[in-house]
């Protein structure tokens, strides 16, 4: 018997905000790389996601959700998106069946999409993703309309919050990758360094607990990181927490009027985000961990090209 083809590439999710992107990828790699809410715009830029078989290895890219961009910061997003389809070998154009029972269509949103991608000339699955909220029969019709606009590689519909028909969706991408060797080491998941994903994990928990105007003018920026102490003592059981690690951040808002609702009553508020974080940032490290959040006002930084610099987008 002729010895298995390993394959190997870059996929890219791709699709308007709050489709499910993120919650794929976490489903697709077993980890919580991305943060996920209920709120759109969640993801702010790329990120990556390798899956390592025995048979090939994917590495997935999770964009921000492409949207009108309105300011400095929705621009950088849709850029990163878009720039996104021109690193890979192929695009998941994820979207969700709401609203289709009566007549589907293709939103213009999704419209503006699918122009880009006639533009990339990549191959592309459409991904339908929330199939868990309709009846299966009622699909039909949306997936013979988005045929008709795009010659689609695969079509697959999926619920990524139950993990139905996401390793279906994985060997079909896996089998459309091409020919080679693994592209990263075996035990490599991320590219993301530690501080990136605990000042994501802080900024969960804002989107999280803050009303709707507070997320969209917030970023998290960490500002010491002290592992000096995380070695477990000798004899620590696996999967015990154990050592220490010492983290201080910084939220940052535009007004001072922001600062007061992140901050809280007596400061209530954000002990609740401090609480919340630092027991997601344990599971992430494995360690018992020391956190300690302050807030600043960092005018229209979302509006200027130098505060996006300063608060990491680039």
């Amino acid at each position: 018997m002729p010895p298995q083809t390993h394959r190997s590439g870059f996929a890219a999710l791709i699709g308007r905000p709050n489709v499910g992107k993120s919650t794929l990828l976490n489903q697709l790699t077993g980890e919580k790389l991305a943060i996920v809410s209920p709120k759109p715009q969640t993801t702010r830029n790329r990120i990556l996601g390798v899956v390592t078989r025995p048979e090939g290895q994917v590495a997935f890219l999770d964009t921000p959700g492409i949207h009108q961009a309105k300011g400095e910061l929705n621009r950088f997003m849709v850029d990163v998106a878009l720039q996104a389809v021109d690193d890979v070998d192929l695009v998941l154009f994820v979207v969700e069946p709401g609203g289709i029972a009566e007549k589907p269509e293709v939103s213009p949103g999704n419209r503006f999409i699918l122009e880009r991608l006639q533009k990339a000339g990549k191959p592309t699955f459409l991904v339908i993703n929330k199939i868990d909220t309709v009846l299966k029969p009622v699909l039909l019709p949306l997936i013979e309309l988005y045929r008709k606009e795009f010659p689609f590689a695969e079509v697959v519909p999926i619920s990524a919050k139950d993990d139905d028909g996401v390793e279906n969706l994985f060997q079909a991408v896996l089998q459309h990758m091409p020919e080679g060797d693994p592209l990263f080491p075996e035990d490599v998941l991320t590219d993301q360094a530690e501080k990136t994903l605990v000042a994501e994990y802080i900024r969960e928990q804002v989107l999280r607990h803050c009303r709707q105007e507070i997320p969209y003018s917030t970023a998290v920026l960490v500002d010491f990181f002290d592992e000096s102490e995380r070695e477990p003592p000798p004899g620590t059981p696996p999967g015990k927490l154990a050592g220490l690690i010492r983290i201080a951040a910084s939220i940052y808002v535009e007004r001072d009027s922001q600062k007061a609702i992140i901050i809280g009553k007596q400061g209530q508020m954000l002990k609740t985000i401090g609480t919340d974080a630092r027991k997601a940032i344990q599971r992430l490290l494995g360690a018992h961990v020391y956190l300690s959040l302050r807030v600043r006002v960092e005018p229209r930084w979302s509006e200027r090209p130098d505060g996006l610099k300063k608060l990491g987008y680039e």
